[in-house]
């Protein structure tokens, strides 16, 4: 089969075997895939990794048991163990053994196949789009926010940075009803969000103003704009990783008594209904649809300015 090869930071298109399918998984010819920032970041070195990156994807079930042979179906990206005594408390996103499709010791989804665990695997009704059903995973770490954080119609809400996650985070925290605040300046982003939200540029946000700020940069020009704008006993998400390491005042974190929440992946059945229902629709985010013959273009394509998604077309 095709497939993107990552390896010692270069990226290149390798005919790779169908992989085998161990007990308890499925094999899922993937149908899209989505380029997200994460992907760049393997890609510059942010966490070692040797071999198919990709881990937002829809696909069908092509091996696997008889409920789910030639489903529709997207996946958790962390294959957890499910014994130890963290999987057992209910953290299987923070499994000590875990593997993660794309990113940590396990292939991803730049290709024609890929294998997850069955209990990972989620059908999708056939009524979604399938580039509408790519967006499940990210629109799932979306979600998480809102598990993690009770979010009051009252609150005042910034969210720093639209890219191809924050735009997601701006609609579901717009449907929540708060006072939501993007911090942006780019007229490309501002026509992609939801009409309504109010925008502000860095320069402009006021200082200790937000009870609930959302970082989703990935950087430290952001952090530091997050930091700036949360009030006294307010609190401060962390959406994106960063990269490089990024300077924090601890001691004023103490002395304003902040809440600082790291957060990462999401439910996914609740994302999935929002996409059933229409109450998020991902579809304008869309930029450019590439063939994985093309694989390369496209991880190109998706740095360029004004780009927002990119997906790839992995399988008919």
């Amino acid at each position: 089969m095709k497939a993107v090869w990552l390896e010692n930071g270069q990226v290149s298109l390798r005919d790779v075997p169908v992989p085998d399918v161990p007990p308890g998984e499925a094999l899922v010819r993937v149908a899209l895939a989505g380029i997200c920032s994460t992907d760049h970041g393997l890609i510059r070195g942010m966490y070692p990794f040797t071999g198919i990156p990709g881990h937002e994807f829809v696909g069908r079930v092509e091996i696997g048991p008889p409920e789910l042979t030639g489903r529709r179906v997207v996946g958790v990206i962390s294959a957890s163990c499910h014994a130890c005594p963290t999987c057992r408390a209910g953290r299987t996103s923070h499994c000590p053994h875990r593997n993660v499709l794309g990113i940590e010791q396990r292939n991803g989804v730049f290709a024609e196949y890929t294998t997850l665990p069955v209990r990972n695997l989620y059908s999708v009704p056939e009524s979604v789009p399938g580039e509408v059903a790519v967006f499940v995973e990210p629109l799932a770490a979306a979600l998480e926010v809102a598990e993690q954080v009770h979010i009051r119609p009252t609150d005042r809400v910034l969210l720093v940075g639209a890219g191809k996650l924050g735009q997601l985070l701006a609609r579901v925290l717009w449907l929540g009803g708060c006072d939501l605040t993007v911090v942006t300046r780019s007229e490309h982003t501002i026509r992609r969000l939801p009409s309504g939200i109010h925008t502000l540029t860095a320069e402009a946000v006021p200082a200790a103003a937000f009870d609930i700020v959302v970082e989703c940069t990935g950087n430290a020009g952001g952090f530091a704009i997050a930091r700036r704008a949360v009030r006294p006993a307010g609190t401060l998400v962390l959406k994106s990783t960063h990269e490089r390491q990024t300077p924090f005042d601890l001691t004023m974190a103490v002395v304003d008594e902040l809440t600082v929440i790291g957060s990462r992946c999401g439910p996914f059945s609740p994302a999935i209904r929002m996409l059933e229902d229409g109450r998020v629709d991902p579809s304008g985010l869309i930029d450019h649809t590439i063939s994985l013959e093309d694989a390369l273009e496209a991880l190109e394509v998706s740095q360029q300015p004004g780009v927002c998604k990119v997906l790839v077309r992995c399988a008919p």
